[in-house]
């Protein structure tokens, strides 16, 4: 018997890397799964990539009217949420010199903005005793150059964890955060492979972690064997941040 039998979940981001892994193994784990995705060939391409009990929601985890399509159609097809995993998220590297009010809008308008609206819209289907976590990042509690909007950004998502778990305790609601480190996915592919290398020596192993890496542990955020763990930061990071 999976993990996750006869429980749905909503994964936002889905469309590759880290998010897209998760939403494979919840599938084989017995979930059904929405995922959403900004660029419909690329979310379809997801859907066909997980195969089965799976259903793609295009739309921007940052604009709130393709939240409230998300979970229309989820209502729709299933009527209830279990576990939601708010994946969305972006950065970029800037120089405080150089911070503009548009770059920071951005950054902190998906990031933090985004995921408490990706959480608030879901609670009216949310079932009780469910698992609610969100994408964080050890950039939340390391001094990265250049890195201090998607930083701070991190960090409001931490701070997040702490006061829900708070709010939803009556209805015994976990919400934690799963705080990644470089992970080897898509997205650091314009970085080219300097960066890469330079990624790679702050990482003990001196190597990168893979996105099965982050499902398996979101795999354990979201079934029971958590059961016992509220407002945590779950770094899977291969000892980055402890160092």
């Amino acid at each position: 018997m999976g993990k996750l039998k006869g429980k749905v979940a909503v994964i936002t981001a889905a469309t590759s890397g880290m998010a897209l892994a998760t939403a494979k193994l919840f599938v084989e784990e017995g979930a059904y799964v929405f995922i959403t995705g900004r660029r419909q060939d690329a979310l379809d391409k997801a859907v066909k990539a997980i195969g089965r009990n799976v259903t793609g929601v295009q739309g921007d985890a940052g604009v709130l009217a393709d939240l409230d399509r998300l979970y229309d159609v989820v209502k729709r097809e299933k009527g209830k949420i279990d576990i939601l995993f708010a994946s969305a998220g972006a950065g970029e590297l800037t120089k405080i010199g150089e911070v503009t009010e548009e770059g920071f809008d951005k950054i902190f308008d998906l990031n933090v903005r985004g995921t408490l609206f990706t959480v608030q819209k879901a609670l009216p289907l949310f079932n009780d005793g469910g698992s609610i976590f969100m994408n964080g990042s050890i950039a939340g509690i390391k001094g990265f150059p250049n890195f201090s909007v998607y930083s701070a950004s991190k960090a409001a998502v931490r701070s997040f964890a702490r006061t829900w778990l708070v709010d939803l305790k009556d209805r015994n609601i976990r919400v934690n955060v799963l705080s990644p480190g470089t992970i080897d996915t898509p997205i650091l592919d314009p970085l080219g492979p300097e960066m890469k290398e330079t990624f790679k020596s702050l990482i003990p192993r001196g190597e990168m972690g893979r996105p099965e890496e982050i499902a398996t542990a979101a795999l354990f955020l979201a079934s029971s064997d958590s059961s016992f763990v509220n407002g945590i930061e779950l770094f899977v990071d291969g000892g980055t941040a402890q160092i």
